[in-house]
């Protein structure tokens, strides 16, 4: 796919972002590492703490997130294994028949991501790049013109309400009792109804979904601009997952689909058990969910095998990066670093400009921290300390470093390279329009942040 060179105002201010972030941001894990030794600097000079106990809890620090770790790989895991799984994929193939227009294609490509990601973000970051393979291939056939790095852009961008959804890190952390944000909550939780649920949240995440599709419809390329269709040589993306040679008896109860129905059906009715007696919405309590219902509709633990050696090369580098993060927080909460930091944001920041301020400063430690469980381990009870000092409702700042987590992923490369990788694309292909994500969804999770906080 060759790289577009329209010579719009858009692309030639966005052309020097691209240099800067190809050239000089490295992967996500040498920001870990960077920020593990930075952090640790701070401690000894910021702080009473001597060479030994800032080592002493790093080391202690390394090994207390590993529940937490399990927990964000499985939502990873299970939402790539869904958008993989056999009915998913028809399902894309279906609605690629959708669109009648290039215009409608890429609000649709958008509408459908983000929906996917407010279910589970590992879910909505491939569905919205499936798609727009699936609807170019279609607009080919149907010899309609539509720009392919635009619709991969709106696949990506749908990425950027994950943190308000279903599967969002943040939230659920606060929602599940012993969690790391416990001690931070005064060993309480904050239920989803306060913060994922809550009517302003929903509010916001369909306000951004509707502001940012109708960007979508305004930057379309005109006719005069120039359009990269996809490939000839490129079509629709063909289910890779070959059925496997059935011939010992022990090979025919693999491909049976008993096995994986009978442990779905047992995983449903735990779930059913669980929210009848009172239970409430918990990490485990939304990865079992999505456990279950990728053993209801895979047909056999052939199937089942396949689809998780296909997702587990996307949780490789987030099981290294999360030690990380856990070393860091213990740095933080050894050192006493955690209540400087948040001592120095009740400085420069009121209840009223807490929301917006906390969604800046999260979105510029996404930069460093992409991962949102690991942001939320480094910045969380920074946040929530500062939020009790100033008399905030902790869901705010909860939900606002939610956002910032989620905000600057539109021109954070960590995320898109697995996107940039199915579509054939570089991040110099989609960021001009991406960026757009970030202004406009940026515009509406501040004007929502400070309306609550008024």
């Amino acid at each position: 796919m060759p790289t577009t060179q329209t010579r719009s105002p858009r692309r030639s201010v966005m052309r020097p972002i691209n240099r800067f972030l190809e050239q000089w941001v490295p992967s996500a894990l040498t920001f870990a590492i960077v920020l593990t030794l930075v952090v640790a600097v701070l401690a000894m000079t910021l702080t009473h703490t001597s060479p030994v106990d800032v080592v002493k809890g790093w080391g202690d620090g390394l090994s207390g997130l590993l529940a937490f770790m399990t927990q964000m790989c499985l939502i990873l895991l299970l939402g790539y294994m869904l958008a993989n799984t056999r009915p998913v994929r028809k399902l894309l193939r279906w609605l690629a028949r959708v669109p009648g227009t290039a215009a409608l294609a890429y609000v649709f490509v958008f509408v459908v991501a983000a929906v996917a990601s407010l279910i589970t973000w590992g879910l909505g970051l491939i569905v919205g790049t499936l798609l727009a393979r699936e609807i170019a291939v279609v607009a080919r056939e149907r010899g309609m013109k539509v720009h392919f790095p635009l619709l991969v852009a709106a696949g990506y961008s749908g990425f950027v309400v994950w943190h308000m959804g279903y599967s969002g890190s943040g939230p659920l952390t606060a929602a599940t009792p012993g969690s790391f944000l416990a001690p931070s909550l005064g060993d309480k939780v904050i239920p989803v109804s306060q913060t994922t649920f809550s009517t302003w949240n929903m509010l916001a995440a369909l306000a951004v979904i509707v502001v940012c599709g109708l960007l979508f419809f305004l930057i379309r390329p005109r006719k005069d601009d120039e359009i990269y269709e996809l490939p000839s040589r490129v079509g629709s993306e063909a289910d890779d997952d070959a059925d496997d040679e059935v011939v010992t008896p022990a090979d025919r109860i693999d491909a049976s689909r008993i096995l994986t129905l009978l442990l779905g059906l047992g995983l449903v009715a735990y779930l059913v058990v669980h929210f009848v007696q009172g239970g409430t919405l918990t990490l485990d309590i939304v990865n079992w969910s999505f456990l279950a219902l990728i053993l209801l509709i895979v047909r056999s633990p052939f199937e089942l095998i396949h689809l998780t050696k296909k997702a587990a090369s996307n949780v490789g580098e987030i099981l290294v990066q999360f030690p990380l993060y856990a070393g860091i927080l213990g740095i933080m909460a050894s050192s006493g670093l955690i209540k400087l930091f948040s001592d120095a944001f009740v400085s420069i920041a009121t209840p009223v400009t807490f929301g917006v301020l906390a969604l800046i400063s999260a979105g510029f430690v996404n930069f460093f921290v992409p991962s949102g469980g690991g942001q939320f381990a480094v910045q969380g009870p920074i946040m929530l300390d500062a939020a009790n000092q100033l008399g905030v409702d902790p869901s705010i700042a909860i939900m606002a470093v939610a956002y910032g987590d989620q905000w600057t992923n539109m021109i954070q490369p960590f995320w898109a390279l697995p996107v940039l990788a199915i579509a054939g694309l570089k991040m110099r292909d989609i960021l001009g329009y991406t960026f757009v994500t970030l202004l406009g969804s940026g515009v509406v999770m501040a004007a929502v942040l400070l309306f609550i906080s008024l």
